[in-house]
């Protein structure tokens, strides 16, 4: 990514949302030399969520997944590593079995699932490694592919209206039936190769919300959106009366 943009981006944000949260990135590559931000799986729990360790990059530590480090089969799903559901995973994510499996109760029936699992995006990851980097830490030759916040209601409002400043569509956020990784990666991601893509607003996946801040969801943006919203910025809402009453009130 150039450094100018990656610059004027924190210069504007700081301009108009003071000190909040900064986003931060992800994307696909092939190159070993992320294999040195990889972190073990957590093999004493044998699942490793990614949800709770994309907070240290929300902290400022850039980190790689791949296929090998990834336990979580939700997460590896999502990230694009592997294909397909876990055997029974219709009654899983609905009733449970009994004697035999506790059901997460996010459906009524087994059968709501296997119509919605049609629907879900299953894109292949695009490369041996899915980096995050924080916004500041993007590298020169590095071109993020989806750009993520972790915001406040005020600091979302702003970037929703952001997003549909310069469409006709009324309805240019989604907010799907997801995990939390799925919010964050596998639908901004699919969004991201339709013409008009869309943003997505997500974590609202009851199982990670206990590693996410109680005031705090996600709002996922292709890359060719963001930059439109970036570059609106200056011309947007953000420079009213209107905005600066809640710009008051962000910390």
């Amino acid at each position: 990514m150039d450094k100018k943009i990656k610059q004027d981006f924190i210069k504007k944000w700081r301009k108009y949302f003071k000190k909040a949260e900064l986003p931060f990135i992800f994307f696909y590559s092939n190159d070993e030399k992320y294999r040195d931000m990889l972190l073990p799986p957590n093999l004493e729990t044998q699942r490793m969520c990614m949800i709770s360790q994309l907070n240290s990059v929300r902290r400022g530590k850039s980190l790689a997944f791949t296929k090998g480090s990834v336990l979580c089969q939700g997460g590896l799903r999502y990230a694009g590593f592997i294909s397909g559901f876990r055997p029974n995973f219709k009654y899983f994510l609905s009733c449970g079995i009994q004697g035999k499996m506790e059901g997460e109760r996010y459906k009524k029936t087994p059968e709501i699932v296997e119509q919605i699992v049609k629907e879900l995006p299953q894109l292949p990851a695009e490369g041996k490694y899915l980096v995050f980097r924080p916004w500041e830490s993007i590298e020169e030759g590095e071109e993020p592919q989806v750009v993520i916040f972790y915001e406040p209601p005020d600091v979302v409002s702003a970037l929703l209206g952001l997003v549909g400043f310069r469409s006709v569509n009324p309805n240019s956020v989604i907010a799907p039936f997801s995990s939390g990784c799925g919010s964050i990666i596998a639908h901004p991601l699919a969004e991201s190769k339709k013409e008009n893509p869309k943003a997505v607003l997500g974590m609202f996946d009851i199982t990670v919300r206990p590693v996410v801040e109680e005031n705090i969801l996600s709002f996922s943006v292709p890359l060719i959106k963001f930059l439109e919203m970036a570059e609106d910025m200056d011309e947007s809402f953000l420079i009213t009366r209107s905005w600066k009453k809640v710009r008051h009130r962000l910390k």
